[in-house]
């Protein structure tokens, strides 16, 4: 099922302030919270809708690349999803529990973390794809090796060895954070701060993975599967959630920002959704007319010349384009024409034009001079 727009998941309007973006999204996590609903799926599922677009529309960045690109631009190379359909209720209370204020309590067993306990998460990375024409038109499906984090394979990414390597924190017992009261003139004021024991994770690793040395992460190689959508452009930034490096002790993952480069096709030019071909006919063919092959993204298509074509006429061929990533269509491919004049010629050449000099068909006539006037009349002004 297609996903729904944003700014309609949270009721807003397009220009929302930061501001009324998050006090939308407080407003709808609060409508849909699971402890408000409890067993409604589809409540869950409004909740973790809320949350992608929250995800999206606080952050400028990605803000700007929806905008620009619609979902592709913040989700497209995912399979997964957006933010919400790719992380779990616990992930969605670590990000954003701050908004939700003291409403409700914790989500089944995700109070704690959602309380007060620090969730690690891992870092974005970023690589560049190089994509032709062809790949751009129709999507293409790219497998690259990257170097980064990943879960440590023998603590499974907790940091200890062994279940006895790691143990409940007697500072905070477990929350990750800790509750101060302070008598003041307006009575008595509690606070809670992270915990300086665990730095907020809730445990404290007392025997150190040999093989990760306690992070509960290793630098290795991982082949990803990238489905590009068709229609993107050069500096268009794709995201795929949680292929980033993987979080210390069994946090979340960073997500991972593909960059779109185009490599330079050999004779068409790219214009948006437009592809510009330049067309070197000869004086014969202008003349005479012809039927002359033209290069597109798949091949090459014949065009016909009507005889008398002048130079500068642009001719359109429908669809021959690139498509739009939001599936508004396609564009065209336009063939501007030119005309070659040789700079050199054989003296039968030159006595077969000399003839044609004087013929009335050979000179410009005053319709034809007022229609090259009026093109570059701009250029007068």
């Amino acid at each position: 099922m297609a996903k729904r727009d944003y700014y309609e998941v949270l009721g807003v309007e397009k220009n929302a302030s930061a501001d009324e973006i998050k006090k939308a999204y407080r407003k709808k996590a609060i409508q849909f919270h699971p402890d408000k609903n409890p067993g409604d799926k589809q409540a869950e599922e409004n909740f973790k809708e809320a949350a992608e677009a929250y995800d999206v529309l606080s952050d400028p960045q990605k803000r700007q690349r929806y905008d620009q690109f619609g979902h592709a631009g913040v989700g497209g190379a995912s399979q997964g999803g957006g933010f919400g359909g790719g992380m779990s209720m616990e992930d969605i209370f670590s990000q954003f529990g701050d908004i939700f204020g003291g409403h409700f309590g914790g989500f089944g067993g995700f109070g704690g973390s959602r309380g007060g306990r620090r969730v690690n998460r891992g870092s974005d990375l970023r690589v560049k794809v190089k994509l032709n024409l062809k790949e751009i038109a129709n999507g293409v499906e790219k497998k690259i090796k990257v170097k980064k984090y990943v879960p440590c394979s023998h603590c499974h990414g907790s940091g200890a060895e062994g279940s006895e390597g790691v143990k409940t924190c007697d500072t905070c017992k477990g929350s990750g954070v800790v509750t101060r009261i302070a008598n003041t003139i307006l009575g008595q004021m509690q606070t809670q701060t992270t915990c300086p024991t665990c730095g907020g994770e809730g445990k404290i690793v007392v025997k150190k993975c040999t093989e990760c040395n306690g992070e509960g992460v290793v630098r290795d190689d991982e082949i990803i599967t990238i489905n590009i959508p068709a229609g993107v452009a050069e500096g268009m930034q794709l995201s795929m959630n949680g292929k980033g490096n993987a979080a210390r002790h069994g946090g979340i993952n960073g997500d991972l920002l593909i960059l779109i480069e185009e490599e330079p096709h050999p004779e068409l030019i790219r214009d948006e959704n437009d592809l510009l071909y330049n067309l070197l006919l000869s004086v014969p063919q202008a003349a005479l007319g012809a039927t002359v092959e033209v290069p597109t993204i798949d091949g090459k298509a014949k065009l016909k010349i009507e005889p008398g074509t002048q130079p500068g006429k642009v001719l359109r061929l429908r669809n021959k384009g690139l498509p739009s990533i939001n599936s508004y269509g396609t564009g065209d491919l336009l063939v501007n024409v030119s005309v070659y004049i040789p700079e050199t010629l054989s003296s039968t050449e030159k006595e077969t034009l000399n003839g044609l000099e004087n013929s009335p068909n050979f000179q410009p006539n005053k319709t034809m001079k007022e229609k090259i006037f009026s093109k570059f009349k701009h250029f007068f002004d």
